[in-house]
């Protein structure tokens, strides 16, 4: 069997199986272009693997993704007898630690979400307006949603009544319930009763969150509004964080500061981790690990729960 019939059936079976896989399969399409296609899995040599990891600069991340997209599809191809062994180096280097994120202070916050400077931000936008940029923030960090996840949201998806959003298709192919507290339904709501006043949600499969001309929020106007938004508000990264606080740290921010409130209650933290992971749509807890970094506040009311356990206390 070629390599390129390899790959495409690898791609297939990891479909078939549930994944989206759409950048391991651009990686391995990509791949073709150092290897011979029509030739033989077992024709690919190890110089043709380091050349196409090594790519044009310094070691990066997108390196370690190339090297564990190559290595799950030998491993593939070899249980399927498509190859007989791997071209994969056995010495390859580690990837630069990636730095952890952001978490926003309340303070931050609440500038980030000021009226005013939202509608300053995103004056370049014609299609975006305030209100619904500021709907999104919020929606982003009060139900700690993906980026694709709040702007794909139709008007069918937002159960205001039960205060329950459906999150469809993420990241693993899965959909989800997600219920939301009292103000950021309120503030749904709002937001609800003014785009129907401008005429901008006409059906039931409409995007809730909107442009002007009712089609979906464009990442890069967001991205370049928000990068606006966060140089108005006075908020940059900080030594052993990142440089630039994204969109994304939203989610990260959700996350920490529902574990720092779950702490100050003398809640069953451990017991309710499970829940935090579920709701944030990870498919198990390694994936909630990352958006755990240790705050100031966070590792406080760690302590704390930690020096009434040692004292004899209930460790609720």
């Amino acid at each position: 069997m070629t390599l390129h019939e390899a790959i495409k059936r690898y791609i297939a079976w990891r479909r078939a199986h549930g994944a989206k896989f759409a950048s391991g399969a651009d990686i391995l399409r990509c791949f073709l272009r150092y290897a011979d296609g029509d030739a033989a899995c077992d024709a690919v040599t190890t110089t043709q693997v380091l050349t196409f990891l090594a790519g044009n600069g310094p070691l990066t991340r997108y390196r370690e993704n190339k090297y564990y997209a190559l290595t799950g599809f030998w491993r593939h191809a070899i249980s399927r007898g498509y190859a007989t062994h791997s071209p994969l180096p056995d010495n390859e280097p580690r990837s630069p630690i990636r730095p952890p994120p952001y978490i926003y202070s309340r303070e931050e916050l609440r500038r980030l979400f000021d009226p005013a400077n939202l509608e300053i931000s995103r004056r370049g936008a014609v299609q975006l307006d305030a209100a619904t940029f500021r709907t999104l923030l919020l929606l982003l960090y009060g139900a700690g949603l993906r980026f694709s996840e709040a702007t794909g949201l139709t008007v069918a998806d937002v159960d205001l009544t039960e205060a329950v959003l459906t999150i469809r298709a993420t990241k693993f192919y899965k959909s989800r319930l997600a219920p939301i507290g009292p103000q950021l339904s309120a503030t749904l709501d709002a937001h609800m009763t003014l785009r129907q006043r401008d005429g901008i949600l006409p059906g039931k499969d409409s995007f809730f969150l909107a442009n002007r001309d009712g089609t979906r929020l464009a990442s890069s106007t967001v991205y370049e509004a928000f990068d606006t938004l966060r140089r108005i508000a006075g908020i940059s990264g900080r030594a052993g964080g990142r440089t630039v606080p994204r969109l994304h740290d939203f989610r990260h921010s959700f996350a920490v500061h529902r574990l720092t409130a779950w702490y100050r209650e003398g809640a069953d933290v451990q017991r309710l981790l499970p829940v935090l992971s579920t709701y944030l749509g990870h498919a198990d807890l390694e994936g909630t690990k990352v958006y755990l970094s240790m705050t100031p506040e966070l590792l406080q009311q760690a302590s704390l729960r930690f020096a009434r356990y040692v004292d004899g206390g209930r460790d609720a």
